[in-house]
């Protein structure tokens, strides 16, 4: 086996952490990732971290609502998942310009 981790990086508007966590859980459901485990905070005044941690690697949200954008990182060593992650990204309400 050689090692390899598939991974992306991008921005998001949405800021609302019931809504990250919500639609990205179902994102990688979806995908076929199994999801071993969600640790999360929300910072005080306002901010919003979560990983994902996953079978296959991580998923991390990072939210800096006081510029109204949220970073998004998914890295996965099982490329169809990660491709399949991608695909239903795209599809996603979560789609939008700030991807890059």
């Amino acid at each position: 086996m050689i090692a390899k981790i598939w991974n992306k990086s991008y921005w998001v508007s949405e800021t609302n952490p019931f809504i990250l966590k919500n639609q990205y859980s179902e994102m990688l459901i979806e995908s076929g990732f199994n999801i071993l485990d969600l640790v999360d905070h929300n910072f005080k005044p306002y901010g919003y971290t979560a990983l994902f941690l996953l079978a296959e690697s991580h998923l991390a949200i990072h939210t800096f609502p006081e510029e109204n954008k949220t970073y998004i990182e998914i890295s996965s060593c099982i490329k169809n998942k990660f491709e399949n992650f991608l695909k239903i990204n795209k599809r996603s309400i979560l789609n939008d310009s700030f991807k890059k």
